[in-house]
């Protein structure tokens, strides 16, 4: 990666990973070399298998069994990698076993008795009372040493309002729920534990984390970081332009903005302080920016699927709504990382020193190929299982046949062999997916028995190990969640949230938007994308819908600031992450990505007013100008709001601006969002007297 301060960047990255490892992946970063490692690897490449195989429908359990053997996968390799990675006693890894094989021992008992335990449904016997508290405590236990307290405090608040909640006040209170009726509940059944969170886990969620892990494998990231560079690497402010960029594009295919703080910003993070960022900005910088590859369609973090499915819409429908805030957050970011660079002169990376995005893309295109068939498959109204299962067979022949490729003489013979790897590609349009399974066969068989074929099979194996240990934490979550989902189900407490909720909208719709918005913050703190999306839409969703607002939206305003509470302090999850890269408190990181980040606080407000903005019909400015003309000029309302965000923030816009200009942007900014009685007008006649003030400024100075 020729620019300048690479070796800078590399020597700081070599001597920030363990520390950010230790913070982000309690896992580890790599399967030990012991015996211990060995076996866990195996067992990993397993799971990632057993996914493959149902998805492909090589074997097909009933979804019941596929959900209990996916958490037993989860709970056996979860105890024993955490203790592995603490480095921690014996005795210790002794207790983790144990655990693993209690987890083992759950699924087990769901499965084999699956068939008696559907005809006794509501009656458990002592032996089903047993196992299901075992299941609880278990998943517990899990999610405790894998992710922290957070989560599994806030679950165990849920499961003891089952238990409890009649003690309470009203209108708190529910007509209580002895223990059989609580533990059928969340351990069986497809309501608690095995409900719609670890049934999206166990399909697309794991999927789509392998189809990442395998574009990875592939060299994904190496192209979005020199397209990035070459495109935006020289202009002012550049090595944050390409954080912007890259992160993002990361982000559209990563499961966790966590994850992507921790990848992309080992170089990012370095090369913006390296060209003269403040550390805290540098590292807001680049959470703001792995967050909102959350938000950017086409995989969203795989919400966008489950956001569909829990709708009832087709997935194009959702990718329609998310498309211009997405764009909206990213522009903020790009506009934030220009003005400060601006303010503090900062310039771009030497030309000469940087990749041809040409070039990259020419020699690295069909990298691409697999996320424009996910993509388009996806338009074309396939389901997500079938299109993540393509998307990853597609992968997995391009890396296959990239080394048999290598190994065949340049010219006419090379060319023909990826004509033909194309042709039976495509070819599972009319042949299905059997076809690509076929090819995949003899591609590994060749493979075998070539020397580079045999490390690119180690490579395939390493990914398919790497893509099960990443899921772990996402699969563990989505287990817990089914708790508090689970206890919505039995207590109804979603309704009570909502009638509060609803009762304040009836004075001031904007104070129950106020309210949501914290209480999605609050939920939302340190629990990864998708059971975040979950919690947060079960809550709050219907308090929203009931308000009248279109529920697209109302989901979308949830799912966005739930997603932000990973920038919002106290939490702020990836500012923390990002904390030991920038060497930096992660605190001072959170109130710099605040800021860079926002389009993402101001966006949903603007959307529920005006659903426009997320091309939705209704509101009423659409009926007044009409549809396209509502979407226009909320558009360019919203681009102006940011654009005086971004110059009373940063205290620049072409010249360095005095206190009062910046509270007057600040005021006209406000303004343009408050959508109240004439704000508009007021909002764009202070607009265009702070442009015209700001270009006699600029010319004074040019003058001078």
């Amino acid at each position: 990666m020729p620019a300048r301060g690479t070796s800078s960047v590399h020597s700081n990255t070599t001597a920030t990973q363990a520390e950010t490892a230790e913070f982000h992946n309690r896992f580890g970063e790599a399967f030990p070399t012991s015996f211990e490692g060995r076996t866990l690897f195996l067992i990993a490449v397993a799971f990632s298998v057993f996914q493959i195989a149902t998805a492909a429908h090589l074997i097909d359990f009933p979804s019941q069994i596929v959900r209990a053997i996916h958490v037993g996968f989860l709970l056996l390799l979860t105890f024993p990698l955490v203790a592995a990675a603490s480095h921690r006693h014996l005795w210790f890894k002794g207790i983790a076993w144990a655990l693993a094989a209690c987890g083992v021992a759950v699924a087990a008992y769901q499965t084999i008795e699956y068939s008696d335990l559907l005809i006794r449904a509501g009656d458990p016997l002592p032996m089903d009372m047993t196992m299901g508290i075992l299941s609880l405590g278990v998943i517990f236990l899990a999610c405790w040493v894998s992710m922290g307290p957070a989560l599994p405090i806030i679950s165990g608040i849920f499961l003891a309002y089952c238990l409890l909640g009649q003690y309470l006040p009203a209108p708190l209170d529910h007509r209580g729920y002895d223990l059989s009726q609580v533990i059928d509940h969340m351990a069986y059944g497809t309501e608690g534990i095995y409900g719609t969170p670890i049934y999206v886990s166990s399909s697309y969620i794991f999927l789509f984390i392998l189809f990442g892990s395998f574009l990875e494998k592939a060299g994904m990231i190496q192209l979005f970081t020199d397209v990035a560079l070459g495109l935006v690497g020289h202009k002012r402010g550049g090595a944050a332009k390409v954080a912007v960029i890259s992160s993002g594009l990361m982000g559209t295919i990563s499961g966790s903005g966590v994850a992507n703080v921790v990848t992309t910003g080992q170089f990012t993070i370095p090369l913006m302080k390296k060209f003269g960022y403040r550390a805290a900005f540098a590292g807001g910088v680049e959470a703001t920016a792995s967050m909102g590859g959350q938000i950017m369609p086409p995989v969203m973090g795989a919400v966008a699927f489950i956001m569909a499915e829990t709708l009832g819409v087709e997935y194009s429908e959702v990718v329609k709504a998310a498309l211009i805030p997405a764009i909206l957050y990213f522009m903020s970011a790009f506009w934030m990382v220009h003005l400060e660079a601006g303010r503090r002169g900062l310039v771009g990376l030497p030309v000469s020193e940087l990749p041809s995005a040409t070039r990259a893309l020419r020699q690295h295109w069909y990298l691409i190929l697999p996320l424009a068939a996910l993509v388009w498959l996806l338009f074309s109204g396939y389901t997500p299982l079938f299109a993540g299962t393509v998307g990853l067979g597609l992968t997995t022949m391009l890396i296959l046949g990239g080394s048999i490729a290598l190994g065949l003489p340049a010219g006419a013979i090379r060319l023909i062999f990826w004509i033909a790897l194309g042709v039976i590609g495509a070819a599972f349009l009319k042949f299905g997916f059997n076809i690509v399974l076929a090819a995949l066969v003899v591609l590994v068989a060749w493979n075998a028995i070539s020397k580079g074929g045999r490390q690119t099979l180690v490579d395939c194996v390493d990914s398919l190990a790497e893509g099960a240990k990443t899921a772990l934490p996402v699969g563990i979550a989505c287990a817990i969640v089914g708790i508090i989902v689970g206890t919505m189900t039995l207590t109804g407490v979603a309704t009570t949230f909502g009638e509060f909720v609803v009762s304040v909208g009836k004075t001031s719709l904007f104070l129950s938007l106020v309210l949501t918005m914290i209480t999605c913050i609050i939920l939302g703190m340190g629990i990864p994308t998708i059971p975040n999306y979950i919690i947060t839409s079960s809550i709050a969703g219907p308090a929203l819908l009931a308000l009248g607002i279109p529920l697209i939206v109302s989901h979308m305003f949830v799912f966005y600031f739930g997603i932000l509470a990973d920038l919002t302090p106290p939490v702020a999850l990836a500012c923390f992450a990002a904390a030991p890269i920038a060497k930096e408190s992660g605190l001072r990181i959170s109130l710099e990505a605040i800021k860079v980040a926002a389009a993402g606080f101001v966006v949903p407000f603007m959307a529920v007013y005006s659903p426009a903005l997320m091309l939705q019909d209704g509101g009423p400015l659409a009926l007044e100008i009409g549809y396209i003309p509502a979407v226009l000029y909320i558009v360019t309302k919203a681009v102006i709001a940011i654009g005086l965000w971004g110059a009373a923030v940063t205290g620049y816009c072409a010249v360095m601006l005095k206190p009062l200009e910046r509270i007057f942007a600040m005021i006209a900014a406000f303004l343009l969002v408050a959508a109240l009685p004439m704000t508009d007008e007021a909002g764009f006649a202070l607009s265009a007297v702070f442009a015209l003030w700001l270009w006699r400024r600029t010319k004074a100075e040019v003058s001078v």
